[in-house]
């Protein structure tokens, strides 16, 4: 039987499904994948309308049980250590908000995202080591204490640590969220303001393989993993560069998304299925797409559906229904889903109550998960997204899956006793009382399981690294032509800008750490003779001929091409920006990133990811090109920038300039260098250059030190004598 209503046909239908079946069988899933692919193309290119319906599967795992991986750790112990961790970051919560009255945190967002963690710690995210690198992993901002938690486990956090959550000012705390200046040696990336983990980790992956192929750096096995929540994806910059990653085939890269169907007020989506959008979305980008949905209790009723009808009740819900039934309970499940026709009904009439209430969803099943994730590592053709259904405030009887679980900031006795008897934890009621953590002691089979895997995948997460080698800075000789000033021939300050940017790429020393940066204005900024010089970067090199390629500036194309072209997405250079000005910390490679945009759409329109730059201590120069009151022809009011230096130095890592000439430009560029790239302070280098030609003097004698601090004499002048009158 088929479960269209308007099937008039249902015979025919069934030969053609009978036939793929056979054809898996015979074949193999890519050979039906290539069939399929084949027929919907000539579909399409005879006029027949392909459904979007095309890009959305049914609403299971998109891996059957025999294609699942089988798991390889030691699921009792694993299942301890979880367990642990949930209620040590439950137990720092409450504890900090017992300790000062006002504190909270996230505790359902921890309880809802603690398998995926888990399960990657232990067998999938690769630390640093003498030999490797390791992974970048992208955690979610929200759920902070499940990594400190861990961190407690390993002996990486004491006790005071974790009591002084979320009060780091001390020194010896935890800050609320991940922040690479309040915990230096601990986090690496600063996610919490959402979206921006998202960018930031897709150009972290395409910034890898920049360096690989310019020959700088063997990133080969490096991975990028991107955690994010379902509702998280509602924000522009989390959708906003899925093509890029696609386009560059960044099979390094692998977002996992939280579908715990909910955010802070209640439902991701009530009347839809965020999942189905997600898979849509990610499937129309030329993402592969990997769906863990149900847990392993759902795998013998899929077996036992033979007409499909369990599937279709599935297929059927909302997100809404699925919050309730998660919510309600198993007699709740057997009344509302089971019970709503005799051949559903009959799938469960031989289990229990409590048999159902195992019924659940992927994302708490680290079964699931690892087969998941293994999928997800082993897809070589481009980049992947794991959507992982889970519930917001598993394990939490007075929260899960209830629109107030955001808000779940304290836990009564009962609940707590629930919550150990729920996950077998060896507490007793006095220990409930006192709120105290748990730990199994450093010789246990749990610890010591934990650190095997670590020292197994390298090195322990989340860390972060500072130490990377100097360059030598060059002297401020290199632009000689500047300090002597310009003589009659005007020249704009953006002229200048291109001179040093020319001669820097040059220098046998820094020149190849340089990453210049464009959001498409080169040509506005008459920076196009670069495009010759140093070639633009693409991994798929140049597989056309440019129309200008008899002018000296074509567009050039390399695989090892230098300058990064970003298109028109000024957060998407930022996110890019960051990786290059990171580079030092996570990829113990100094580069050097120089981004020259139109002044107007930097700091007002991207200020959030400048933030995020400063709080992750990024290097490198910001050039906001034709600055100042414009003189382009045709831009109008809207386009006139006096502000950009005010907002720029609210920032306190960013040091500002205004320059005027040529001379102070060098200056500052060299200075700049020497601090963040000799002496390595994290600061960037916020600097305006304009499109106004004048006439350019040469630099006083003695100038250099009052360029650098902001003042200083360019002239003197006459006394003057006013007359009154």
């Amino acid at each position: 039987m088929t479960n269209n209503m308007n099937d008039f046909n249902e015979l025919e239908t069934q030969e053609w499904i009978a036939a793929l079946a056979s054809l898996i069988e015979r074949e193999g899933t890519d050979r039906a994948k290539f069939i399929l692919d084949q027929v919907l193309e000539k579909a399409s290119n005879v006029g027949v309308p392909v459904s979007s319906t095309s890009l959305r599967t049914g609403y299971r795992n998109s891996f059957t049980k025999d294609q699942e991986a089988p798991f390889v750790g030691d699921k009792a112990i694993e299942a301890k250590i979880e367990a642990i961790n949930r209620w040590n970051s439950v137990m720092i919560v409450l504890r900090s908000k017992r300790k000062t009255g006002g504190l909270g945190g996230h505790i359902s967002s921890c309880n809802s995202i603690s398998t995926a963690y888990e399960v990657g710690l232990n067998h999938f995210f690769k630390g640093r080591t003498e030999n490797q690198l390791g992974d970048l992993v992208y955690f979610q901002g929200h759920s902070s204490e499940i990594n400190y938690a861990r961190a407690y486990l390993e002996g990486r956090l004491d006790q005071e640590h974790l009591d002084n959550f979320r009060q780091e000012i001390g020194g010896h705390g935890l800050s609320s969220y991940p922040h690479p200046w309040l915990m230096p040696d601990f986090w690496q990336f600063a996610t919490v303001s959402l979206g921006l983990g998202q960018m930031q980790g897709v150009y972290a992956a395409r910034f890898l393989k920049y360096i690989h192929h310019r020959g700088l750096q063997n990133t080969d096995g490096r991975r990028v993993w991107v955690f994010c929540g379902d509702g998280e994806m509602d924000e522009p910059e989390s959708r906003a560069a899925l093509c890029q990653a696609a386009n560059e085939k960044l099979d390094n890269l692998v977002y996992v998304v939280n579908c715990n169907l909910q955010r802070l007020d209640g439902l991701v989506r009530s009347n839809h299925r965020i999942i189905d959008e997600l898979e849509g979305l990610f499937r129309g980008c030329d993402w592969n797409v990997v769906k863990a949905v149900w847990n392993s209790a759902w795998d013998p009723l899929f077996a036992k559906d033979k007409n499909g009808v369990l599937q279709k009740a599935l297929d059927a819900l909302v997100d809404g229904d699925l919050q309730s039934l998660a919510a309600h309970g198993p007699q709740y499940v057997r009344e509302h889903f089971f019970n709503q026709n005799s051949e559903l009904a009959a799938l469960v009439a031989d289990m229990s109550d409590e048999q159902i209430d195992q019924l659940g969803r992927a994302g708490h099943d680290r079964e699931k998960v690892y087969a998941a994730f293994d999928q997800a590592v082993n897809h070589t053709k481009g980049p992947t997204v794991v959507l992982l259904m889970g519930i917001k405030g598993y394990g939490l009887s007075s929260a899960e899956s209830k629109n107030i679980a955001h808000n779940q900031l304290d836990m009564a006795f009962e609940d707590l006793q629930k919550f150990r008897d729920r996950f077998h934890l060896p507490i007793t009621d006095e220990q409930i009382k006192n709120l105290e953590y748990y730990h199994p002691g450093n010789d246990s089979e749990e610890v010591r399981y934990l650190h095997q895997r670590r020292q197994a995948l390298g090195g322990y997460l989340p860390a972060r690294f500072s130490e990377a080698n100097t360059l030598a800075v060059p002297d401020l000789s290199m632009f000689e032509a500047l300090l002597q000033g310009s003589g009659e021939r005007e020249m704009s300050s953006t002229m200048a800008l291109a001179r040093i940017l020319s001669a820097l790429l040059k220098d046998k020393n820094i020149g190849q750490y340089i990453v210049p940066m464009f959001s498409d204005e080169v040509r506005t900024f008459g920076m196009e003779g670069l495009f010759r010089q140093v070639g633009i970067y693409s991994p798929l090199g140049q597989q056309y001929t440019p129309e200008d390629k008899a002018q000296i500036s074509y567009y050039k194309e390399m695989e090892n091409g230098q300058i990064l072209m970003e298109g028109i997405t000024e957060a998407g250079c930022m996110a890019s920006w960051i990786a290059a000005g990171t580079s030092y910390s996570v990829n113990a490679l100094p580069m050097i990133p120089i981004f020259t945009y139109y002044s107007m759409f930097g700091f007002q329109r991207v200020g959030d990811f400048i933030w995020a730059a400063a709080d992750m201590r990024t290097r490198g120069f910001l050039f906001g090109g034709t600055a100042g009151r414009t003189t382009l022809d045709g831009e109008g009011l809207q386009h006139q920038d006096g502000h950009s230096l005010i907002v720029a130095s609210t920032v306190p890592t960013c040091v500002a300039y205004d320059p005027t000439f040529g001379y102070e430009l060098a200056v500052i560029v060299r200075h700049g260098l020497q601090r963040m790239f000799h002496d390595q302070e994290d600061v960037f280098f916020y600097v305006m250059v304009m499109n106004e030609k004048y006439t350019h003097p040469a630099m006083p004698l003695g100038a250099e030190e009052g360029i650098v601090r902001g003042m200083y004499l360019l002239k003197k002048i006459s006394r003057c004598t006013f007359i009154k009158g």
